[in-house]
């Protein structure tokens, strides 16, 4: 297990790393330069580099910086990138559903062997086994993200069966995301579905939007009487908002270890508001954060800040914070009234989602699901748009997002 554990980071990090080393080919580094947003990135990654002087924990530093590589090649590979055509789009997106559906039967062959014994562990938050690391935050995330890819794209395809099987297997995606019942997926599949609505509504076409409404109210509620992972995993957040509610803060329940994490993260950045910890001396400073304020906490139930914002603000300040705030919301100022906008938008605000509610960029599969979703529907959007450098005939040397 631990072998392939391993295995998988290297293939993971391989392929990265390819990837970007190939988009690079043949591009003068004079180009690099007019990637105004990759440069901007290079600042609040720079803080996690410089925090070396204040970090003890020179291994975790370490760790930490190499989680953050990425940024430094992908949104560069992604911003020299030519157009991709329809038919690569075609075959990406197949070879993506194909993947996901092979991960779905993988997951769900556990429920089917043993129904009682998994849908009994939803009442203490034990989740079925997912495919990548069994991380199912990240997995759903992916099933999510991809159901708003498979809607942007399809109406662009003109094979009916094509675009009918992609229809379905966003079906089978949402179905196993109620059946997973993993909090961050399903919350960002109902984000896609209001922002589905709110589009119609604002473009006043009522009927879809009230007919979207009702099949949101009905299949939540259809959920609930008839999938018993999906109600048990809603009864035990209910249980743990009682809880929370009656002062109980003891950690053994993850939504309030979250919120606690919260508050301890919250008092770390009041303590070092400008260096933060250091990258390195994350653990250990909420570590101390619990002994100080919450000591009867066990050590197992000891959680890093469950928000990648917060994070952030522990491990290098609040100027380091705000200059990844501004590289997030830079990319928005290209947007247009237009579907290519909408989606664009769509896969931001879900990845905006992502990062408050787990600090996904702290591991590896989270920067990938991360940086791989945002760059992909962000290449979209840039080059499919109406008045894309593309359209005008122009190449990378004008993608200068």
């Amino acid at each position: 297990m631990i072998a392939g554990f391993l295995g998988s980071r290297v293939v993971l990090s391989l392929s990265m790393m390819l990837f970007g080393l190939n988009a690079l080919r043949g591009v003068p580094p004079r180009q690099w330069l007019r990637q105004r947003w990759w440069l901007l990135g290079l600042v609040w990654i720079g803080f996690y580099v410089v925090s070396w002087f204040w970090s003890d924990d020179k291994a975790f530093w370490n760790d930490r910086v190499q989680t953050k590589l990425p940024f430094l090649l992908l949104p560069l590979a992604f911003g020299l990138l030519p157009a991709f055509s329809l038919k690569q789009l075609k075959v990406f997106t197949a070879g993506l559903c194909l993947l996901l559906v092979g991960g779905i039967v993988f997951s769900l062959s556990f429920l089917v062997r043993d129904p009682s014994f998994y849908i009994e562990g939803y009442k203490w938050s034990h989740v079925i086994p997912t495919p990548v690391y069994r991380d199912h935050i990240r997995f759903s995330m992916t099933i999510a993200l991809s159901i708003a890819w498979c809607l942007y794209i399809a109406p662009e395809i003109r094979r009916k069966a094509f675009r009918r099987l992609l229809y379905i297997c966003t079906a089978l995606f949402i179905v196993y995301l109620h059946l997973l019942a993993a909090k961050t997926g399903l919350i960002a599949f109902y984000l896609i579905a209001v922002a589905a609505m709110v589009r119609l509504a604002a473009g006043r076409k009522w009927l879809p939007a009230l007919l979207l409404a009702g099949m949101m109210a009905g299949g939540i509620t259809l959920a609930w009487h008839s999938v018993p992972t999906f109600s048990q995993r809603v009864g035990y957040s209910i249980y743990s908002y009682e809880q929370y509610k009656q002062g109980n803060i003891s950690g053994d329940y993850s939504d309030i270890g979250r919120v606690v994490s919260y508050e301890l993260a919250l008092r770390l950045i009041r303590e070092h508001p400008f260096t933060g910890t250091g990258a390195g001396d994350i653990l250990t400073a909420m570590s101390a954060a619990y002994d100080q304020w919450h000591p009867g906490i066990p050590q197992a139930q000891r959680l890093v800040p469950h928000n990648q914002f917060l994070t952030i603000g522990v491990a290098t300040g609040l100027v380091s914070l705000a200059c990844f705030c501004w590289w997030m919301a830079a990319p928005l100022v290209r947007l247009r009234r237009d579907r290519h906008s909408f989606y664009f938008f769509l896969t931001w605000l879900l990845l905006l989602f992502f990062l408050m509610t787990d600090a996904s960029l702290e591991v590896q599969f989270g920067v990938f699901v991360y940086l791989f979703f945002l760059l992909w529907q962000r290449h979209a959007f840039i080059h499919r748009g109406q008045d894309s450098p593309v359209a005008a005939g122009s190449n990378y040397q004008n993608n200068e997002l």
